[in-house]
């Protein structure tokens, strides 16, 4: 399949927010990370005059969604107890209400309890699940209660221990197995709007990451949203023999690839960059 076949050529929808979140062109999921540990220095906000300021540059540079997260998924991460994620994301989805009403914003959470708050009393319109389930059980539930867009992602493990799961025969025929399931279970309890996420980082080696991307048209498969995160990973920088910071350009390169392969939502630190990187990839293969 060729990258004119594949790049703006699934035109899904997702009911999202009272309204319809198209796909005729790739979105941009700008990151918010209410963390003090999160793997990118750069993306660490804990205080509401950061927060906003995040929240508006994003935005003002092209943002479609803004995720919010509050629990360091890094790799080796002990994690937070759910009244500490609850206050982080309290404190910054107020701000953000109240400065852009009509924003649409997903929250990076694993926990049922923590998704029904967030939806009822800040009215979050995505929930993005990093372990797609498999943290608790009663996610699909709550999801399929809630009726707001849900973010599948794979990973094994937790981000404790995820990189001790790391082993696969054929990593993406593993993943497509795994979200065939979860599809299933989904679709029975009539959640429809799914984005499924590969999970790149997630109980990967950077070597599976490569192969993830090498195939990721495999993905559209399913028909559903593909949504990529690789802004500023360890897949890019150690390659590089660099770090986070110093990994924008590689980020954009790898966005470039997953574009010409049909990503639907790029979830990203540099908003500016990625719009740029959509504008010209689709200015190569559209016209």
């Amino acid at each position: 399949m060729s990258p004119k076949d594949t790049f703006f050529s699934h035109k899904q929808s997702l009911y999202c927010g009272g309204r319809i979140l198209d796909f005729s062109q790739p979105r941009i999921m700008g990151i918010l990370n209410i963390t003090t540990d999160s793997f990118y220095h750069g993306s660490r906000l804990m205080d509401t005059e950061g927060i906003l300021k995040s929240a508006n540059e994003m935005i003002s540079e092209g943002a479609d969604i803004l995720d919010v997260g509050a629990y360091s998924s890094r790799p080796g991460s002990g994690g937070i107890p759910a009244v500490e994620e609850i206050r982080r994301l309290e404190m910054a989805l107020d701000i953000i209400r109240k400065t852009h009403p009509d924003m649409l914003i997903s929250v990076d959470t694993f926990r049922p309890e923590i998704a029904r708050r967030v939806v009822n009393d800040f009215n979050v319109n995505m929930i993005n699940d990093i372990s797609g389930g498999d943290m608790d059980p009663g996610m699909f539930d709550t999801v399929a209660g809630l009726q707001v867009p849900y973010v599948m992602m794979h990973m094994k493990g937790k981000p404790s221990d995820m990189q001790e799961h790391a082993r696969y025969t054929d990593v993406v025929k593993e993943i497509i197995l795994n979200f065939s399931e979860k599809l299933r279970q989904l679709n029975k309890l009539g959640v429809n709007d799914i984005i499924i996420d590969p999970g790149f980082g997630f109980a990967k080696t950077i070597e599976h990451n490569y192969q993830i991307l090498k195939q990721l048209d495999a993905f559209h498969i399913f028909n559903q949203p593909l949504m990529v995160g690789l802004s500023r990973k360890s897949m890019i920088y150690q390659v590089l023999g660099s770090n986070p910071s110093d990994a924008l350009n590689g980020s954009t390169v790898l966005h470039a690839i997953a574009l010409m392969k049909g990503a639907n939502i790029l979830r990203v630190h540099d908003v500016k960059e990625a719009r740029e990187t959509i504008k010209l990839v689709g200015k190569t293969f559209i016209q």
